[in-house]
């Protein structure tokens, strides 16, 4: 045998092994087998690096840390799924199918669902060019996401190379998850060099896939599994998909056999992993008996899990019902009823915003829920507690909210002790003791002082966090010495800051006990901060207005502002009736926007964010995503009812192509509003405005004409 033929049969032998063990959990070999396979493969290609492939299994570890990552467009968006918190919910979910589908539901004399365990890691999408993995992406905001793959090909239970020859491109949606054995194991070797401990295992998972270090991101242990293919391979049958429908992109198809069942199938015969307990339901009855039996066996199980996701079974059904801007109406997410315990409130503390909002927690007495320690939980607002009658040396009841953040339901009260009293909102800001205000109408409590050290040390936290400028490492440890030190007073100062001012700072965290473990931020860490400082200033024009922390403005909001004006300077000079008249800004958001760029010190941030290098304008990108163009250029229109001849999102796709927006809500300002069978309230709205009201009939008359 040659040493290439050698060198092939070696990595089908480990690609084969790796499947065993990592996929399909029934290993064939001994693990000091598998590893003779792989140091004879590592001999054999450093003695002929002419035979060496990128695709090789011995290209799995290790691997130089890059500078970060770079961002990718989706084939299709990844949308998110609607939640049901009970049966009621679910039953709810499963009626409005049924009235969607009804001529079908009465061809076929019933409706089939796919049920699939809730995989609580990070949502991942990879790319396969003719069966060989070429990348692996973060779901990010859905778009775009990051590229992490050289991270992703470190992970064992993903094939590098497709079984069965998948031809063409096509991009493939999963879950990368973190064992639980492999959590517990991180934890004890964090613990034993003093790192703080992760929270739970998707915290953990979503950690390490953005870590800059592929050979750690090996050695952490992560899995994956996977539903969903996006593409053209040769010889499939094709699916359009609600997300199609809606960008009505005609490359943009989802690829698969007709019904999901199959597809899991299909995933499987490639030599992906699909989470083996899903199962096919025929109807609601035997699609809540498999939630319900999941319930409990959960915890049994080597992986987290908070709930069932539930899909409709036939492909070509789910185009009829079509999506929302956010949710498929196809799919939705059953979760689990929250673990409930109870334990002593010891104090209500309060915590001051980026906006001055003055929020109330519990702090607890530690108690292990739904698999972590729990010492804090959310109060929401004084009026809740209020409400609730919730007392500091309470006990409480407390569950985890989609067993992911604590929450006090309420007190018990045959337990409270007789000394307990109502708990009062403090005057006074607890960070700079200016006195606290509740505006008119609002439920909560701000400081409204400019100056208050807890609003720029959150405002701080949000300019760098990962959904805004992405400054990795720039944590509210650092952030708080920066502050304590005055080496920051604002946004712009971020951009001065020198390796050698962060080297010999100190980082704090909490440990699950209570204990805080206090480290020296090392001259290796202070560069990587410096360099992830000076990498966001070519981010995204909408990550800057995000960034700001303008109330009101989330990621969408800023995504529209930066593709409709182009620029900070741009859209610092727009009026507020420039900025109503822009897609999906109404009079709140407009409003907002004028009165922080008419605020001097927010002019003078802008300049020094200029000044230090920043980013100031849109790339051609993003003006494309959203720039309106077309015969309906400047119109607003707003859909209700159900129309006969397309779907929401063709009746949506068809007036943006034409370059009119589509609203939520009716005002003085909508061009028309487009009335289907059963309308809802924006009927009776139209009428009392006397705005324009189009029957389907008008409206294919407008969209056809123009």
């Amino acid at each position: 045998m040659t040493p290439a033929d050698r060198i092939e049969e070696l990595r089908r032998l480990i690609r084969h092994h790796e499947e065993r063990y990592y996929v399909l959990g029934d290993p064939e070999i001994a693990d000091v087998e598998f590893d003779a396979l792989m140091r004879e493969l590592e001999q054999l290609e450093a003695e002929h690096p002419d035979l060496a492939s990128e695709h090789s299994p011995t290209r799995r570890v290790g691997g130089r840390a890059a500078a970060g990552f770079a961002t990718v467009e989706h084939a299709l968006p990844m949308l998110s799924l609607d939640n049901a918190y009970s049966e009621d919910e679910l039953r709810a979910f499963d009626d409005r199918v049924r009235r969607g589908l009804a001529a079908a539901v009465q061809a076929a004399g019933e409706v089939a669902y796919v049920a699939e365990l809730k995989i609580d890691g990070v949502s991942i999408a990879l790319t396969y060019e003719d069966g060989l993995l070429v990348r692996g992406a973060t779901r990010g905001d859905g778009v775009h996401g990051e590229d992490v793959t050289s991270n992703i090909r470190t992970i064992r239970a993903i094939p590098l190379r497709l079984r069965d020859g998948v031809a063409s491109r096509i991009e493939i949606r999963g879950e990368v998850y973190l064992p639980r054995k492999a959590f517990e194991r991180i934890n004890r070797e964090r613990e034993e060099i003093g790192e703080p401990l992760f929270a739970n295992p998707r915290n953990a998972a979503a950690g390490t896939l953005r870590n800059l270090d592929p050979a750690l991101v090996a050695k952490r242990g992560l899995s994956a599994f996977f539903y969903q293919v996006v593409g053209r391979p040769e010889g499939r049958p094709l699916q359009r998909s609600e997300a199609a429908q809606q960008s009505d992109v005609g490359a943009d198809l989802q690829v698969g056999p007709a019904t999901h069942a199959s597809t899991l199938e299909m995933l499987r015969s490639w030599g992906l992993p699909v989470e083996p307990h899903w199962r096919r339901c025929a109807g609601l009855e035997e699609l809540l008996a498999f939630c319900r039996g999941w319930h409990d066996k959960r915890r049994t199980l080597e992986f987290d899990t908070d709930g069932v996701v539930v899909k409709l079974d036939s492909v070509a059904n789910r185009s009829l019902l079509g999506a929302t801007s956010k949710f498929p109406r196809w799919a939705i997410a059953f979760k689990f009823p929250a673990e409930q315990k109870t334990t002593r409130l010891k104090k209500i503390d309060v915590n001051v915003g980026r906006t001055g909002a003055v929020t109330p927690f519990a702090v607890l007495e530690p108690v292990s829920l739904a698999g972590t320690t729990v010492s804090m939980a959310t109060l929401h607002n004084a009026d809740d507690i209020a409400r609730k009658d919730i007392r500091e040396g309470d006990v409480v009841l407390v569950e985890k909210a989609g067993d992911v953040i604590p929450r006090v339901i309420g007190p018990v009260l045959s337990r409270r002790p007789s000394d307990a009293v109502p708990w009062q909102m403090p005057a006074a800001c607890p960070r700079c003791g200016a006195a606290l205000h509740r505006p008119e109408g609002e439920v909560v409590w701000r400081c409204e002082n400019t100056s208050c050290p807890a609003k720029l040390q959150r405002g701080l936290e949000h300019f760098a966090s990962r959904s805004a400028m992405n400054i990795e490492g720039l944590g509210e440890s650092l952030i708080a010495q920066l502050l304590e030190r005055r080496l920051v007073t604002d946004y712009a100062d971020v951009y001065g800051l020198t390796a050698e001012t962060l080297a010999g700072l100190t980082s704090t965290s909490v440990r699950a006990d209570g204990r805080e473990i206090q480290r020296r931020f090392g001259e290796k860490n202070a560069a990587k901060v410096v360099a992830q400082i000076e990498r966001s200033k070519t981010n995204a024009l909408w990550r800057v207005i995000y960034g700001l922390g303008i109330r009101h403005i989330g990621e969408r909001a800023a995504q529209v502002l930066a593709a409709a004006f182009g620029s900070l300077d741009a859209l610092a000079a727009a009026s507020v009736d420039q900025l109503q008249r822009t897609h999906e800004i109404g009079p709140v958001l407009a409003e907002s926007v004028r009165s922080w760029m008419d605020e001097p010190r927010n002019r003078a941030l802008v300049e020094r964010l200029r000044h230090a290098g920043v980013r100031m304008e849109a790339a051609p990108e993003e003006r494309a995503r959203i720039a309106p163009e077309g015969p309906l250029a400047g119109r607003t229109y707003v859909l209700t009812g159900t129309l006969a001849s397309m779907t929401r999102e063709e009746a949506i796709a068809a007036i943006e192509r034409l370059g009119g927006n589509v609203a939520g809500s009716v005002s003085r300002k909508t061009s028309g509003v487009i009335v289907g069978a059963d309308p809802g309230s924006k009927a009776e709205k139209a009428r009392e405005l006397g705005v324009p009201m189009l029957d389907e009939a008008a409206f294919l008359k407008v969209i056809r004409s123009e």
